[in-house]
This record gives structure tokens, C-alpha cells and sequence, in this order.
């Protein structure tokens, strides 16, 4: 299983939210997909995608339990992508710094999964960074390439094919 974990920072212009999103494939197929407005205020790109690869991790976990009920064995660890390396330095670093203090404890479930086992971590580079599809609007050119490389299919183009 391969996930993918992205945010737009503070995308809502009234309270300044920023907007998470997951992805999850089994294989080339996806499987779950969330996007959800955070709720607190990110201070910086570094806590949005932190915050996001939480929520992801949670997705994640969630998804490796439901599959070694479905198959009846152990399933390895899904890996997440993260296009931050901030975040990712800090999701995989045990001491907690002075910049991350202000960082609700909740958001630490990450680094307490990856140290774990439960959960595997890796940089992306954004331009294959398949989440940005669920958390900000894209040039028509992005969405399509994001839209064609997750597998979803144009329900209206293929009705006329």
C-alpha cells in the first residue's frame, strides 16, 4: 500500500485553515482518498504538512488493519510520501525542537508510527505529489496529468467514446 499526503496552506482566505489530502493505492489502484479542511492554523508550510501526514498516517493505519482482517496475514507497513522535507525531518526525528513546540501533541502520533514500524515515510518531489489533486486548485494541465496518473477515469468522456 502507497499513500500520498499533501496540504494547501492556508487556503481558506476567511480563518486561514489549511486543506489536507490523502491518497492510498493497493497496487495501481486507488483505494481511499480524503480531503479535509485542518482544524487549527498552520504557522508555516512545515506544520500544514505535518499536520497533514498525520491525518494521513491515521488513514494509513486504519487501512493496514482493514486489509490483515480482509487477507487473513500480516500486510507490510503502507508508505506515505510527503513533498515537504521539513516535515518529514521532523516526523522522523524523536527530539522534539523549539520550532515544533507550538505543534498540538495529537500530531506527534506520526513520529510515534514511523518509529514504530507501523508506517513508512519517503520524500516525493511535488511534481509527483499525487495529493495536490485534494488540496488546492490546479492549471487544468495539472489536474488532468494528476487525474490520468491516479487512475480516475472522465466518467463524461468515456459516456461519449
Amino acid at each position: 500500500m502507497i499513500g500520498y499526503s499533501d496540504s494547501g496552506l492556508a487556503g481558506d482566505c476567511d480563518d486561514w485553515k489549511s486543506t489536507s489530502g490523502a491518497f492510498f493505492f493497493l497496487g495501481q489502484s486507488p483505494v481511499s482518498w480524503q480531503s479535509q479542511k485542518q482544524r487549527v492554523v498552520a504557522l508555516s508550510s512545515c506544520e500544514a504538512e505535518y499536520i497533514a501526514a498525520a491525518t494521513a498516517a491515521c488513514q494509513g493505519i486504519w487501512l493496514l488493519r482493514l486489509l490483515t482482517v480482509l487477507v487473513n496475514a500480516r500486510v507490510i507497513a503502507p508508505l506515505l510520501y510527503i513533498d515537504n522535507m521539513s516535515a518529514l525531518v521532523l516526523a522522523k526525528n524523536p527530539v522534539l525542537h523549539d520550532r515544533s513546540k507550538h505543534i498540538d501533541v495529537r500530531f506527534h502520533f506520526l513520529r510515534d508510527s514511523i518509529s514504530s514500524g507501523v508506517i513508512e515515510t519517503d520524500y516525493i518531489k511535488t511534481g509527483d505529489q499525487l495529493a495536490d489533486l485534494l488540496t488546492k486548485p490546479l492549471p487544468r494541465e495539472r489536474l488532468e496529468e494528476l487525474r490520468v496518473r491516479s487512475g480516475i477515469i472522465n466518467v463524461v468522456s468515456a459516456q461519449h467514446d
